[in-house]
């Protein structure tokens, strides 16, 4: 039976990728970093495995008897040769056959971002993989900038006037399972986006008119790495943020592409509809 690692798998993505493997005939595993806190996550009936990309220690007990692996960088990691390429090095030890990796929209020409690393270093390695290429998440609106929106009413990134073509973490997994349990998928490259490309005033306008409050969009820079270090998050993690943003603002985040459509046989789920689902997080 085939057996898949889904790492992160505490994260928006891999709990949704987790929730539909457990549908599928294949066994699947969560690797993360305390499997007993994990569990109140996840549940019980999700099989799961200690791993860590900075302790060597945990590689080979979670890349056991392992065909494919889910991987999901580490928002925190950003050193790629040293925090993630010897967990990789493990996985081609222990004969992992296939990598669905979920990377960003563009990686493959901003060579600055760690998932652009990851995807050189995974091809260097000669494992057969499928790269992910995501736009900008709908779900982080209510994951990193949820206490922005509901508590000031403000949606603070420096992305200026630029639109992004948003895609929901519900259809980046749909995909993901597709490309882990299907054949076809290796060597391939999806870019994912959602069906529409809008500007973060837009985005504020429609969480105005769901919420019931005024929602506004604040594109400054520099209030933006203020209020993600007071937050305490570390510099390495802000400022591959401000390099994704960048994308944004000069224009290069709002191309939309039939991949995700062509994958699902559907059209992606909308930012309305996202909202609408998720709108208890605001309020």
């Amino acid at each position: 039976m085939l057996k898949i690692l889904v790492t992160g798998a505490t994260g928006n993505v891999d709990q949704e990728v987790l929730r539909l493997l457990l549908s599928q005939d294949c066994d699947v595993c969560a690797a993360v970093r305390n499997p007993k806190s994990a569990k109140q996550i996840l549940g019980k009936s999700i099989q799961s495995v200690a791993f860590d990309f900075t302790n060597p220690d945990t590689f080979v007990n979670a890349f056991k008897n392992i065909n494919k692996l889910f991987l999901v960088r580490p928002p925190a990691l950003a050193n790629v040769r040293k925090q993630i390429a010897p967990a990789l090095n493990a996985a081609k030890l222990a004969g992992v056959e296939h990598i669905v990796f979920l990377s960003i929209l563009g990686a493959e020409r901003n060579r600055f971002v760690p998932h652009s690393k990851i995807e050189r270093y995974i091809d260097q390695l000669g494992i057969k993989a499928t790269f992910l290429r995501c736009s900008f998440f709908m779900q982080n609106l209510n994951t990193t900038h949820r206490e922005d929106i509901k508590t000031r009413g403000e949606l603070l990134l420096p992305a200026g006037k630029g639109k992004t073509s948003f895609i929901d973490v519900r259809d980046i997994a749909a995909v993901a399972v597709r490309t882990l349990i299907e054949d076809g998928h290796q060597k391939r490259a999806y870019a994912l986006t959602g069906g529409e490309a809008l500007t973060y005033y837009e985005v504020a306008d429609i969480f105005t008119s769901f919420l019931g409050k005024r929602v506004c969009y604040n594109p400054s820079l520099l209030k933006f790495v203020r209020q993600m270090r007071s937050s305490g998050l570390p510099i390495d993690f802000v400022l591959v943020m401000v390099a994704i943003y960048t994308t944004a603002r000069l224009g290069l985040a709002g191309n939309i592409t039939s991949d995700t459509e062509q994958l699902l046989n559907r059209s992606p789920l909308t930012i309305r509809q996202y909202v609408k689902d998720y709108q208890q997080f605001w309020l």
